[in-house]
């Protein structure tokens, strides 16, 4: 198994250890919260950092380069602008705002993740340095900007909201053959998300299918969801967070403010915590009872020293600290080397 892996010197990709409990990379999608204000957005950077977060990540977008005459606004856009040019205008944030909130992430030792969202919007991104590319749902099938943002070296984060299994073919082959390593995110692109159709499912659906590590990008408002996904394998869980839940922005709806937020994390935290390791293994908790309940060979009458044990010689009986039950069929025929008397256990060296 791969997991995603966060460090001081930023986000990596590396094989999961067996006796090791995988840690769960949070990121705290900041994308357009900040409405347009640098000082807002190093703010919810500090907010994050303070919830437990791994990473942050803002938005990179022009509206002239993204929207054609024909752009319009999704149904849960409506009533935030005029239209699809007039919302994403007051939303942007210049990448030398982004270099100010990238420093702060560095000083706060969180992860920094951009979204491109346009071709032109590249050479901007090379220039940032980010930890990590982030693909947006929508653009899982756009390999003309899959490519460009590959080519940038970085690893990649990639939503696969609006995308059906078989059109994810493209991008799955890309990550899988980049040194840098990625993951694809389950998601489900409604802001917010009804609980019905998180579609958690998806996680391990897209983990066989495609043999990557797999994230959740959670948009419903459930405190549980990173949780859930936790348990369901996620390596990454993505939740916006906002300064109002209630502010006029397109995404503070479905997004938690940071009180909410460390409430959130910590849920994932603790999913993780009890997942443990992705291997069964006897928990150090259980010795105890180990010991106390298992079964070991057991004297069913007097044995002789130099004795042939038959079948009928032995029983099972509680604790487990003599030979174990399971090797009844192999201690019959042996020798006993010691008196044992009745309803005591045989303990390694009894037979031979």
């Amino acid at each position: 198994m791969i997991s995603l892996a966060h460090s001081p010197s930023g986000l990596s990709f590396a094989p999961a250890s067996a006796d090791q409990p995988a840690r769960v990379c949070v990121l705290a999608e900041i994308g357009v919260n900040h409405d347009g204000d640098v000082e807002r957005a190093i703010t919810l950077a500090r907010d994050a950092a303070r919830a437990g977060a791994d990473a942050i990540k803002l938005q990179l977008f022009d509206p002239r380069h993204l929207l054609s005459n024909q752009a319009r606004l999704a149904i849960y856009q409506e009533g935030k602008a005029t239209d699809a040019f007039d919302l994403l205008a007051g939303l942007v944030l210049r990448p030398a705002d982004m270099l100010r909130v990238r420093a702060e992430a560095r000083l706060l030792g969180l992860g920094f993740v951009v979204t491109p969202f346009s071709l032109e919007d590249i050479p901007a991104l090379a220039e940032l340095e980010v930890d990590a590319v982030k693909i947006a749902s929508p653009d899982a099938v756009n390999r003309p900007l899959l490519e460009a943002a590959a080519a940038l070296g970085k690893p990649m984060l990639v939503s696969t909201g609006t995308a059906e299994a078989d059109e994810l073919g493209f991008v799955a082959k890309l990550l899988r053959r980049r040194p840098q390593g990625g993951c694809l995110l389950q998601c489900v692109s409604s802001y917010p998300t009804p609980l019905d159709q998180a579609a958690l499912g998806g996680i391990v659906a897209l983990t066989e299918r495609f043999g990557l590590p797999v994230g959740y990008s959670d948009h419903t408002t459930d405190a549980v969801t990173g949780a859930l996904a936790t348990a369901a394998g996620a390596c990454l869980v993505e939740k916006h967070i906002t300064y109002d839940r209630a502010a006029k922005g397109p995404d503070h709806s479905a997004s938690f403010d940071p009180v909410m937020f460390a409430e959130y994390v910590a849920g994932i935290r603790r999913a993780a915590s009890m997942l443990g390791v992705r291997a069964k293994a006897v928990q150090p908790v259980e010795a105890d009872v180990k010991s106390v309940s298992r079964q070991s060979l057991c004297a069913a009458r007097d044995l002789k020293a130099g004795q042939r044990l038959r079948r009928v010689d032995l029983t099972v009986k509680r604790p487990g600290t003599g030979i174990p039950a399971a090797d009844l069929r192999l201690v019959v025929g042996k020798t006993v080397t010691r008196d044992i008397a009745t309803n005591n256990l045989l303990m390694l060296g009894d037979v031979a």
